[in-house]
Protein backbone atom coordinates (compact mmCIF):
# COMPACT_ATOMS: atom_id res chain seq x y z
CA UNK A 1 0.00 0.00 0.00
CA UNK A 2 1.45 3.14 -1.27
CA UNK A 3 -0.27 6.78 0.75
CA UNK A 4 -0.96 9.86 -0.83
CA UNK A 5 -2.08 12.98 0.95
CA UNK A 6 -3.98 16.10 0.15
CA UNK A 7 -6.19 18.88 0.98
CA UNK A 8 -3.37 20.82 3.09
CA UNK A 9 -3.76 24.56 3.07
CA UNK A 10 -3.82 27.91 5.10
CA UNK A 11 -7.21 28.61 6.67
CA UNK A 12 -8.08 31.39 9.29
CA UNK A 13 -9.25 29.67 12.91
CA UNK A 14 -12.51 28.51 13.50
CA UNK A 15 -12.73 27.05 9.38
CA UNK A 16 -12.45 23.68 8.22
CA UNK A 17 -10.47 21.57 6.24
CA UNK A 18 -10.26 17.68 4.64
CA UNK A 19 -7.58 16.25 3.35
CA UNK A 20 -7.59 13.03 1.98
CA UNK A 21 -5.22 10.17 1.80
CA UNK A 22 -5.57 7.91 -1.36
CA UNK A 23 -4.20 4.80 -1.62
CA UNK A 24 -2.69 2.79 -4.28
CA UNK A 25 -4.61 -0.54 -3.14
CA UNK A 26 -7.30 -2.43 -0.79
CA UNK A 27 -7.01 -1.45 3.01
CA UNK A 28 -9.21 -3.35 4.66
CA UNK A 29 -7.28 -5.36 6.43
CA UNK A 30 -5.15 -1.93 8.03
CA UNK A 31 -5.55 0.11 10.51
CA UNK A 32 -5.63 3.98 8.75
CA UNK A 33 -3.73 6.63 11.03
CA UNK A 34 -3.74 10.33 10.85
CA UNK A 35 -0.72 11.69 12.45
CA UNK A 36 0.38 15.35 12.55
CA UNK A 37 4.10 16.43 13.59
CA UNK A 38 5.33 20.38 14.77
CA UNK A 39 9.14 20.80 14.03
CA UNK A 40 11.06 19.69 16.95
CA UNK A 41 7.88 17.69 18.26
CA UNK A 42 7.39 13.98 18.11
CA UNK A 43 4.59 13.08 15.73
CA UNK A 44 0.91 12.92 17.46
CA UNK A 45 -1.64 10.69 16.39
CA UNK A 46 -5.14 12.42 15.53
CA UNK A 47 -7.21 9.76 14.69
CA UNK A 48 -7.67 6.22 13.45
CA UNK A 49 -9.78 3.35 12.15
CA UNK A 50 -9.19 0.24 11.93
CA UNK A 51 -10.05 -2.75 9.74
CA UNK A 52 -13.67 -2.99 11.48
CA UNK A 53 -14.05 0.76 10.76
CA UNK A 54 -13.84 1.61 14.54
CA UNK A 55 -12.58 5.21 15.07
CA UNK A 56 -10.37 6.46 17.76
CA UNK A 57 -9.36 10.20 18.33
CA UNK A 58 -6.86 12.35 19.74
CA UNK A 59 -7.98 14.11 22.85
CA UNK A 60 -6.94 17.72 21.69
CA UNK A 61 -9.45 16.93 18.74
CA UNK A 62 -12.09 15.26 19.87
CA UNK A 63 -15.38 16.18 18.60
CA UNK A 64 -13.66 18.53 15.77
CA UNK A 65 -11.81 15.85 13.33
CA UNK A 66 -13.63 12.49 12.32
CA UNK A 67 -11.68 10.04 10.48
CA UNK A 68 -13.78 8.72 7.23
CA UNK A 69 -13.19 5.66 4.56
CA UNK A 70 -14.55 5.63 0.80
CA UNK A 71 -14.17 2.08 0.72
CA UNK A 72 -14.93 2.15 -3.32
CA UNK A 73 -12.38 4.65 -3.79
CA UNK A 74 -9.58 3.17 -1.48
CA UNK A 75 -9.52 7.27 0.28
CA UNK A 76 -9.09 7.94 4.06
CA UNK A 77 -10.52 11.57 4.95
CA UNK A 78 -9.73 13.98 7.79
CA UNK A 79 -12.89 16.57 8.22
CA UNK A 80 -11.12 18.82 10.75
CA UNK A 81 -13.46 21.69 12.16
CA UNK A 82 -12.87 24.54 14.16
CA UNK A 83 -9.68 24.49 13.55
CA UNK A 84 -7.16 26.26 15.81
CA UNK A 85 -3.95 27.39 15.35
CA UNK A 86 -2.52 24.76 17.02
CA UNK A 87 -3.66 22.68 14.87
CA UNK A 88 -0.95 24.19 12.31
CA UNK A 89 1.46 20.92 11.65
CA UNK A 90 2.53 18.65 8.78
CA UNK A 91 0.00 15.92 8.50
CA UNK A 92 0.65 12.77 7.84
CA UNK A 93 -1.71 9.60 6.69
CA UNK A 94 0.05 6.20 7.73
CA UNK A 95 -1.07 2.60 7.56
CA UNK A 96 -0.24 -0.64 9.31
CA UNK A 97 -1.65 -4.28 9.28
CA UNK A 98 -3.45 -5.68 12.00
CA UNK A 99 -5.04 -3.20 15.23
CA UNK A 100 -4.13 0.39 15.36
CA UNK A 101 -1.69 1.36 18.09
CA UNK A 102 -1.25 5.23 19.13
CA UNK A 103 2.22 5.60 19.17
CA UNK A 104 4.23 6.22 15.15
CA UNK A 105 6.79 3.79 15.44
CA UNK A 106 3.95 0.88 15.38
CA UNK A 107 3.66 2.66 11.89
CA UNK A 108 5.86 1.29 8.47
CA UNK A 109 3.88 2.78 5.61
CA UNK A 110 3.87 7.05 5.81
CA UNK A 111 2.75 9.31 3.04
CA UNK A 112 4.79 12.45 2.19
CA UNK A 113 2.48 14.54 4.32
CA UNK A 114 0.34 17.73 3.80
CA UNK A 115 0.85 21.02 5.58
CA UNK A 116 -2.15 22.61 7.17
CA UNK A 117 -1.42 26.16 8.17
CA UNK A 118 -4.21 27.76 10.82
CA UNK A 119 -3.79 31.67 11.16
CA UNK A 120 -5.45 34.85 10.66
Amino acid sequence: VQLVESGGDSVQPGGSLTLSCATNGYYGVYCMAWFRQVPGQAREQVASSDASGRSAYGDSVKGRFTITKDNTNNIVYLQMTSLDPEDTAMYYCAARSGSCYLAASWYVIWGQGTQVTVSS
